[in-house]
């Protein structure tokens, strides 16, 4: 991609997701997602109704009149992007590729972060972590973490999820809040997420698009597997062939919302052509 382009591209993504993350994030995210816990902040002379709990005794004795401890909310976390960057995200029937909608998320969740004074990082996956974007916080480490979401190409085009997973727990040594941005086309991955969920706050968010959720009657079509490359003809018409990708899809979903619900992560599904914020601000809320 020409550099003019993709400035072009990355100053788009942040106009959108910037002001969506500052009108429409900030609170919910605020109140979503908690700090570290209480720290001390300052004495301040004892007012009518403060906690005689707090009071300071130091400090009491030596100006000879009551004074309390305050204390305020530890607020600065670090929240991490893990983004699935496998061929499956090269898919779209509504107007945009799951690809662009991940780049969208994950845009507006990095600066809602860093306008709550969070620092944010990134791990790129397919089969293998792509690339570490260690956590900063300020709009140019933003910007580039845009710049990769739109230009990155994976070694690998395959999905993985437990080395990313393994990368994030060993990589990052405090609790963070890491978002798993996916559409979760791989395979079975439990104990991986639940050792990741002891040590992190992890969020899923898996990334759909309407033309997965059922095979039309459409005759003979060649599919292809974005991942694996491999082509087949399936004949669409037939009943028994639609039937089977829908107990396909039954299964898998029953299987993805077991290992969620064990591993005690959060989860929600944004549809590529569809508004993203509502479901976004139902899953901080719900928090």
């Amino acid at each position: 991609m020409e550099a003019a382009e993709l400035l072009k591209k990355v100053r788009k993504i942040e106009i959108k997701t910037r002001s969506l993350s500052k009108h429409i994030f900030a609170g919910e995210y605020h109140s979503a997602f908690k700090g570290r816990g209480i720290a001390f902040s300052e004495v301040r002379e004892y007012q009518y109704g403060d906690d005689i709990r707090t009071i300071d005794w130091n400090v009491t004795a030596r100006f000879n009149h009551p004074y309390v401890k305050v204390f305020e909310e530890e607020r600065e976390l670090t929240v991490m992007l893990l983004v699935d960057v496998s061929g499956s995200r090269d898919f779209g029937t509504r107007g945009m590729m799951k690809k662009d909608l991940i780049t969208e998320v994950a845009a507006v969740l990095a600066f809602s972060a860093i306008q709550n004074n969070d620092k944010v990082g990134v791990i790129f996956f397919s089969d293998r972590v792509e690339k570490f974007i260690p956590p900063k916080k300020n709009r140019r480490h933003i910007l580039h973490i845009i710049r990769e979401l739109i230009e990155l190409e994976p070694q690998s085009r395959r999905t993985e999820f437990s080395e990313p997973l393994r990368y994030l727990t060993n990589a990052i040594k405090k609790r963070s809040i890491a978002f798993l941005i996916s559409d979760f086309m791989g395979p079975a991955f439990t104990d991986s997420l639940r050792i990741a969920s002891n040590k992190h706050d992890m969020v899923a968010l898996r990334i759909q698009d309407e033309r997965e959720q059922e095979l039309p009657a459409a005759g003979m079509v060649r599919l292809k597997d974005a991942e694996t490359g491999e082509e087949r003809w399936v004949d669409t018409s037939l009943r028994s062939t639609r039937e089977a990708y829908a107990a396909w899809r039954r299964e898998t979903e029953k299987s993805l919302m077991n290992t969620f619900r064990q591993c005690g992560v959060d989860h929600v599904d944004l549809m590529t052509g569809e508004d993203y914020i509502r479901p976004l601000v139902q899953l901080f809320k719900r928090r």
